[in-house]
């Protein structure tokens, strides 16, 4: 049998409906014996079917696989709008679900090999200074 065949059961606890930034809250227990683990997408899938809400605004994240497998524990968000789910939730996991484009920017080092060269001289030319590479 293929693995998204096999039987799955989702466990919530700790419920808090969080009206301040308009979601619902809980720790989720997946139950998924004879499988090594259950993917994110199948899980808001699932939880969505649960509580009667859009896959679009459920967030899971932070599941770890207990030792020796068949169980696993994380969190989970079902916000209620996709507006608020825009508006609360980190931009790095609104990216993963595809709600948001990623910011593309240059690596760290770049960034601050160009911050240490603006340093080296003054005025109009630290705009130079910071575009030009330092050929040897």
């Amino acid at each position: 049998m293929a693995d998204r065949e096999q039987p799955v059961t989702l466990r919530t606890r700790k419920f808090i409906r969080n009206a301040l930034l308009g979601r619902k809250q809980m720790v989720v227990d997946v139950l998924h014996p004879n499988r090594a683990n259950v993917s994110k997408d199948e899980l808001r899938q699932k939880l969505a079917e649960l509580y009667k809400a859009n896959k679009d605004q459920v967030s899971c994240f932070g599941f770890r696989t207990q030792y020796g497998g068949g169980k696993s524990t994380g969190f989970a968000l079902i916000y209620d709008s996709h507006e608020a789910m825009k508006k609360f939730e980190p931009h790095y996991r609104l990216v993963r679900y595809g709600a948001a484009n990623k910011i593309e920017k240059a690596s760290r080092q770049q960034r601050k090999q160009r911050k240490n060269r603006a340093k080296t001289v003054r005025g109009v030319a630290k705009g130079k200074a910071a575009t030009k590479d330092k050929k040897k």
